[in-house]
């Protein structure tokens, strides 16, 4: 039997290529995401604690340290700002990721039912052809053994 030679090979070897990288840009960003949210909430922890730290104190000391708390606060309220957009962002171009994943997904798996049916049509076509042949030499070996048994 010859072998299955499938026209759209090559165009579904490349989808399946591109699928791949799709997916290993999808965990980078999905990696990112996760960092920019950890130290997000590291800044928060932060924030929280030294707010914590300045209310629990009682000594006379306190009205400096809450000045202190103030300035330091503008500048992680800053940070914590900063990451959320960079989060939010994140989040976006991971929707559009895993939305151009998804669309290349469908269309390859399409391509790769499509090689199935054509495979199996393929094998269907070549064991008709076998019959075929099997029974054009039985007919013609049917034929020769009558041939032979007229001329005895």
């Amino acid at each position: 039997m010859k072998r299955f030679v499938w026209r759209l090979q090559r165009v579904l070897e490349i989808k399946q290529s591109e699928l791949q990288m799709k997916k290993a840009e999808l965990f980078k960003l999905t990696e990112l995401l996760a960092v920019t949210r950890t130290a997000l909430l590291n800044q928060q922890r932060i924030l929280r604690q030294s707010i914590e730290e300045v209310a629990k104190n009682d000594t006379k000391d306190k009205l400096g340290q809450q000045r202190l708390l103030l300035i330091s606060s503008r500048v992680n309220d800053e940070k914590i700002k900063q990451l959320k957009i960079k989060v939010e962002e994140l989040q976006k171009k991971q929707k559009e990721k895993v939305a151009e994943f998804l669309k290349l997904k469908r269309f390859t798996e399409g391509l790769e039912k499509l090689r199935e049916k054509a495979k199996q049509e393929y094998i269907f076509q070549q064991e008709k052809l076998e019959q075929k042949e099997l029974d054009e030499r039985a007919s013609l070996s049917f034929a020769c053994s009558m041939l032979s048994e007229n001329q005895d």
